[in-house]
């Protein structure tokens, strides 16, 4: 017989599962899992505490974006577990396996609540953002349960799931002899399911007959590991490639496939490419839902869709054949299919054009990237930043108009090094991602772009970073406000600016505060030697470059995502009138 208490053994669960960090927050009623971590986890887990739960949950998130593997965070009873749910949504909404621990008062207080102190129903408050809520009222149910939790989380559509344990619980003792703590490999699958062959084997048939093929890949390339195989594929049809903002780094966006989402190039052979094979991704919002005109016309344009998640196909658009299977392994079995039809196809001629729309668009870009101005042209920071930085460093973006002016300079060229919550465009991931980030690949520079507003939610997470010896470099465009809203503002409600403006305050003393290196960039010129200075440094490093308030005001594309953010809403004229 092999006795353990509960919290022993989700512990022992976590270190089967092959996990290295629990990111939370310690508490009275998780201290016994805390505890077992420090007891148990000896090199291979450890628990890093964070300053605030938000930042423990995208810490969580970030290691699984960078990793493939589950990130594991950890919240108290009560507001430790509220504090979780807004790290939880991106998280959420990309589709990221993280299992969120969160301790409950004991199994005689709640549900329902008696009145204790800090009780909450946190099973129902985690529903909204979770694939998967269990409450683990019996000691003996801690291992079943928290495989099941891994289960879900990493079969099908990953997600983060949520177990709910009770203080007694996790000290109350199970035999494991009898409730076994089972590898992966003994109680879920591992390798996931393809889609049928038959279908492969239409789809393989379609895009050999078509003329012009197109390959648009979401985040689920990312999650299934399976860029290598769009790659393949794509250099064997000629077919073009073009990403959604989430699943950037699928492909180098230097390649002579590639076709820079939301760029001319893209529009084009989205819009003339007589078969489209969709991986991985729903056509959303950014994606213009997949309607025409910046895509063909359903019944003129065929779309094939693979998607892990079989609610996923057909969302937005119709379907000509759907692919219900993981990327990775329904694009292997394609590429076969595909080779045993054709000979390697020709580059399309009208490729050339689309390549050139790029460029174009991309030249279009090198005099606000080039300026000499005072204060800094938004653009002139993000061609310094991104030239700095070697092709393999994580990309790390948070933030409103920042987010905007950075997708014009900073291009991704490897996959899962480009971090930013792209479905829920969540404000205050990044320093909390780019820490993760550097935990998980500590051989890979990590840089992470922010604005000033975003910057200040997890701020203080930049002493999690110089404790955990994690020196990421935090670039700032710092414009002194809520600079995306204050364009909305400007345009549509006659400049009546409502809550959009901050004082001067000093993030880079803040960060020399908190242990690590700080200065401010007022001049173009200063921005290289900064960063130098910064990578140099070998802290965390905060560089707060002041950029030109009504520059960075108005990106080129804000008026267009105003547009697809409000759509059907009319602001013309809005008055702030008081209620009556």
């Amino acid at each position: 017989m092999a006795l353990m208490s509960g919290a022993e053994a989700l512990v022992h669960c976590l270190l089967e599962e092959g996990v290295r960090y629990v990111f939370g927050i310690p508490g009275d009623q998780c201290n016994p899992i805390t505890d077992a971590v420090y007891r148990l986890g000896g090199d291979r887990l450890r628990f890093i505490t964070t300053r605030h739960e938000q930042a423990a949950a995208h810490m969580a998130d970030a290691w699984a974006r960078v990793t493939g593997q589950p990130g594991v965070c950890l919240g108290t009873v009560g507001p430790g577990v509220a504090d979780l749910v807004p790290g939880v949504y991106p998280a959420w909404a990309d589709s990221i396996p993280v299992i969120i621990l969160g301790a409950q008062n004991q199994t005689w207080r709640c549900y329902p609540d008696t009145g204790s102190s800090q009780g909450l129903d946190q099973v129902t408050l985690m529903a909204a953002v979770t694939k998967w809520q269990a409450l683990v009222n019996d000691a003996r149910r801690m291992p079943r349960l928290v495989q099941s939790a891994f289960r879900t989380a990493m079969s099908g559509r990953p997600a983060p799931v949520y177990l709910d344990l009770p203080a007694n619980v996790l000290c109350d003792k199970v035999d494991t002899a009898e409730h076994p703590i089972l590898p992966p490999g003994r109680y879920r699958a591992t390798t996931p399911p393809a889609a049928n062959a038959a279908l492969i084997e239409q789809a393989a048939d379609m895009l050999v007959a078509a003329a012009w093929p197109l390959i648009h890949t979401g985040g689920g390339v990312l999650r299934s590991g399976a860029w290598a195989e769009v790659l393949e594929l794509a250099e064997y049809l000629s077919a073009p490639v073009t990403t959604s903002l989430g699943g950037r780094g699928a492909i180098p966006e230097d390649h002579p496939l590639c076709l820079i989402q939301a760029a001319p190039g893209a529009y084009k052979v989205q819009a003339e490419a007589d078969a489209v094979l969709l991986v991985g991704g729903r056509l959303g919002d950014l994606d213009y839902w997949g309607r025409a005109p910046l895509w063909g016309s359903p019944g003129t344009q065929r779309l094939i869709q693979v998607d892990i998640e079989p609610l996923n196909i057909g969302l937005n658009r119709q379907v000509d054949l759907a692919l219900p299977g993981d990327a990775r392994s329904t694009l292997r079995a394609l590429l076969q299919a595909v080779k045993g039809r054709t000979k390697p196809r020709p580059e399309n001629p009208g490729l050339k054009s689309a390549r050139e729309g790029q460029r174009n668009w991309l030249d279009g870009w090198s005099e606000g990237a080039r300026s000499d101005g005072v204060p800094i042209h938004p653009l002139r920071l993000m061609r310094e930043v991104r030239q700095f930085f070697p092709r393999n460093a994580i990309s790390v973006v948070d933030g409103g108009n920042a987010a905007v002016w950075a997708y014009y300079q900073n291009r991704i060229y490897e996959p899962r090094s480009f971090l930013w919550a792209a479905d829920s465009g969540h404000l205050g991931t990044g320093v909390p991602y780019a820490v993760a980030a550097k935990l998980a690949r500590p051989d890979l520079p990590v840089y992470c772009i922010s604005g000033d507003g975003s910057f200040g939610f997890n701020a203080m997470e930049m002493e999690t970073a110089a404790r955990e010896k994690a020196p990421v470099v935090v670039v700032i465009a710092n414009d002194r406000r809520w600079g995306m809203i204050r364009c909305v503002q400007k345009l549509g409600y006659n400049e009546r600016h409502c809550g959009v403006d901050f004082s001067d305050a000093r993030y880079d003393r803040l960060a020399q505060a908190l242990g690590c290196h700080g200065e401010r960039v007022t001049e173009p010129a200063q921005i290289g030697p900064a960063l130098r200075r910064a990578a140099d440094s070998g802290l965390p490093a905060v560089v707060d470059v002041i950029v030109d308030q009504e520059v960075h005001l108005l990106p080129p594309d804000g008026v267009l995502l105003d547009s697809i953010w409000m759509e059907g809403c009319d602001v013309a004229g809005a008055t702030c009138e008081m209620p009556e």
